[in-house]
């Protein structure tokens, strides 16, 4: 009884010795490290500075927990695929780290900086720099070869579906008044479609179900990607052209001035555009270029 617990409670050390698992633990230290300076100077209550926790806890909690069932070998129980589980939170993981750490700066921290509380947070975006340095090593560590398709989420085309619902996701947040106007209710739903597609796509190859679609992955990504890529680029023209009508930015326009968030969407939806073009063209290699 005592041989079958300890054949229960088996070690695998290689899952934070390998180059991966460090960069995992270096990840969990610093953003542990970030939220507790953060935390610390108790300047964080509107919605930026929740986002900016929200991320540094979520990255923290979901690392370490990936890091705990590697470390006892229990992630072979989970029903899902968790290469793709993994490389996918890697990816969103960098994501949203290197958001915050643009942010929460430019938000939070005033020049001249000589405070006690201004110091921490300078400190907290150094550390959350770094901990996107730790996530992006882990994102190029994981990436699949090319011509390798077995973790479908850690190559190229993978990868950019993450970035492209994330993306996605940072235009609906900063989404206003569109009601009014065709075009843009245009913009949003292709915004919308593009994203619940991508994300099913997410979802279905974490869940190992893939199988149950009618056709293979790679030509399926080849026609989508080719609808989504015509869909941005009417949207990259319609989206400024009826939210800039009224010319350049007004001059009573304040911190959240609507006028800047037009233009955040206006480049994030040119960054979607990007990503699914070199989606595209990668999803096409897969199809008419194997791997000898």
């Amino acid at each position: 009884e005592l041989t079958g617990t300890m054949a229960m409670a088996t070690v695998n050390l290689h899952a934070v010795t390998s180059w991966v698992g460090i960069a995992r633990l270096f990840a969990v230290v610093l953003s542990c490290i970030a939220f507790s300076l953060v935390a610390s100077t108790g300047d964080f209550e509107d919605s930026y500075g929740t986002w900016c926790m929200f991320t540094w806890c979520f990255c923290f909690a979901v690392t370490l927990l990936v890091l705990v069932l590697e470390l006892l070998e229990l992630y072979p129980k989970l029903p899902l695929s968790w290469d793709d589980f993994t490389s996918a939170f890697s990816m969103l993981a960098a994501l949203m780290v290197f958001t915050t750490s643009v942010v929460f700066p430019s938000i939070f921290i005033s020049s001249p900086c000589s405070s006690s509380k201004c110091a921490r947070q300078a400190v907290a975006t150094t550390v959350s720099f770094l901990c996107f340095f730790a996530y992006a090593l882990e994102v190029g560590l994981t990436r699949a070869k090319p011509g390798d398709i077995s973790s479908f989420l850690s190559t190229m085309p993978g990868l950019l579906k993450v970035f492209e619902a994330y993306v996605a996701c940072l235009i609906f947040s900063l989404l206003g008044t569109y009601s009014s106007k065709a075009g843009l209710q245009w913009c949003v739903a292709v915004y919308s479609i593009c994203f619940i597609i991508t994300f099913l796509i997410i979802i279905f190859t974490i869940g190992r179900c893939l199988t149950y679609m009618p056709c293979p992955l790679e030509k399926m990504l080849v026609g989508y990607n080719t609808l989504a890529l015509m869909m941005y680029i009417t949207a990259t023209v319609l989206w400024p052209l009826y939210s800039f009508q009224e010319g350049k930015r007004p001059d009573t326009c304040g911190r959240n001035c609507w006028w800047d968030k037009d233009l955040g969407v206006t480049f994030l939806t040119i960054f979607n555009l990007i990503a699914y073009l070199v989606d595209l063209v990668y999803s096409t290699r897969m199809v008419f270029i194997r791997a000898p």
